[in-house]
């Protein structure tokens, strides 16, 4: 095993350690309560870090966390008021991946192209004012086209996939706050 490897092993045995069981919550901003709750499965089990051939820059809980912070933040604003959303991120592969046959100088460059498109899979609860769940699904978030549409940011790694998730809660929760349900 050489180093590299044993990096590798040591950091998702941590992440393993840190995170058993099921389902990590992403801390809720202290602030202000959200009416949006966000976890994720053990980082170990999404194919992000399944598939890594190296250690990431970003640890997963890092990305993660910003990820859960995006998503409350932009469901706020869009869920009809007294409404609760629960999302738990079941899967995740972030856009671009590593090309290794490049040679050691781009070892920890990531190749964004529009084979390797960003994918997010969830499970969701909504919840109405009174505690009845309104509707409950999951949803398998791709964005084939992500290269073709510009972003607001340019310089945030994580734009393609936050833009998944804007476009998901537009698709299906954009409406019901104008409707009144």
């Amino acid at each position: 095993m050489n180093t590299m490897q044993r990096f590798t092993f040591l950091t998702l045995s941590v992440a393993a350690a840190l995170t058993a069981g099921s389902a990590v919550a992403a801390p809720a901003p202290a602030a202000t309560e959200s009416r949006v709750e966000v976890t994720w499965n053990p980082p170990e089990e999404l194919s992000e870090v399944r598939q890594a051939v190296r250690p990431q820059r970003q640890p997963p809980l890092e990305w993660l966390e910003k990820l859960a912070a995006h998503l409350r933040h932009r469901a706020d604003q869009v869920l009809p008021a007294g409404d609760r959303l629960k999302v738990t991120i079941t899967d995740i592969k972030l856009a671009g991946d590593y090309e290794p046959w490049h040679g050691p100088r781009f070892d920890d460059v990531r190749i964004v192209k529009d084979i390797y498109p960003p994918r997010i899979d969830l499970h969701y609860v909504l919840i109405g004012s009174d505690g009845t769940t309104l509707r409950e699904g999951d949803a398998k978030l791709r964005d084939p086209a992500f290269l073709s549409r510009s972003s607001a940011n340019d310089s945030d790694s994580l734009r393609y996939e936050k833009r998944l998730l804007d476009d998901w809660l537009r698709r299906e929760f954009g409406g019901q706050a104008a409707r009144g349900r």
